[in-house]
């Protein structure tokens, strides 16, 4: 264990692949459409729907679902929950690579 980090620092519903692409996405976005995502993030729509669906039941997600011009429009943000989370997961990776390499 590294020093000064919890053992569930890297929260697994972040960590994922995809999942991380998601948020560091909308960490910079205030929103972004399904279609952004899943090209930015180069994975299919299902693969893309199976992760946003858990991002949101842990709360750090919104989806957003309207019609625009009679086409369904699916839009993504971070919620304010997802933000301090997002945070903590940086913080965490921060106090892992500060702590990796040689010691002198």
């Amino acid at each position: 264990l590294v020093e000064g980090l919890r053992p569930d620092a890297l929260e697994e519903v972040i960590h994922g692949r995809i999942r991380l692409g998601i948020m560091a996405y909308l960490s910079q976005q205030s929103s972004a459409s399904f279609a952004e995502l899943a090209k930015a993030l180069e994975t299919t729509n299902g693969n893309l729907s199976i992760h946003l669906k858990k991002l949101e039941a842990a709360g750090y997600v919104g989806i957003d679902k309207q019609f625009v011009d009679s086409k369904p429009l699916t839009t993504v943000r971070m919620t304010p929950e997802g933000r301090e989370a997002w945070q903590r997961y940086l913080d965490a990776l921060a106090i892992l690579f500060q702590n990796a390499g040689p010691k002198r």
